[in-house]
């Protein structure tokens, strides 16, 4: 009777560290209604007070947009985030990113993944709250965003995922 208890799977739950410095923002007050409304995934948004994405999970690289505007990681775990710096920054087609990472590198938590230049997204009218959001919720049990106001990149933990 008791055997059945322990064969079940322990839940395993996902720190994510700060990617970038600045201020949170709720998904909801991004001014895009795919991120705002979560058609892409449920998460959390910074508006960054400085130009490097930093890796917030330990992760793969699955997908590095060729404008470099955004990037997605998937951890060992299955769990899938999009990071994409700014809204409409894919028109500069790449003007103001530099990628430190290629599809299919290993990263760790605090890794350098882009820097960008805010005043060229600025000039071009472009906001730069920056969505981070896990694009494969059905394997979310829970998802806990923990930091309350402006957070320091690679070392304070934004948000917490407990995976089914």
């Amino acid at each position: 009777m008791l055997r059945g208890l322990f064969s079940r799977k322990k839940q395993e739950e996902v720190t994510f560290l700060a990617p970038l410095t600045g201020a949170i923002v709720p998904l909801s007050e991004v001014p895009d209604p795919v991120f705002a409304q979560k058609v892409v995934g449920d998460g959390v948004a910074i508006l960054p007070s400085e130009g490097l994405l930093l890796a917030p999970i330990d992760a793969k690289v699955t997908h590095l947009f060729p404008t470099h505007h955004a990037i997605g990681l998937t951890s060992d775990s299955g769990l899938e985030i999009l990071m994409h710096i700014g809204i409409d920054t894919v028109k500069l087609k790449g003007q103001g990113f530099t990628p430190f990472v290629s599809v299919g590198d290993q990263v760790k938590a605090g890794d350098k993944l882009i820097e960008f230049d805010a005043s060229i997204l600025k000039e071009a009218g472009c906001p730069i709250v920056t969505p981070i959001v896990i694009t494969n919720g059905d394997v979310v049990a829970e998802k806990n965003v923990v930091a309350k106001a402006d957070v320091q990149a690679g070392r304070e933990p934004i948000m917490t995922v407990l995976l089914k």
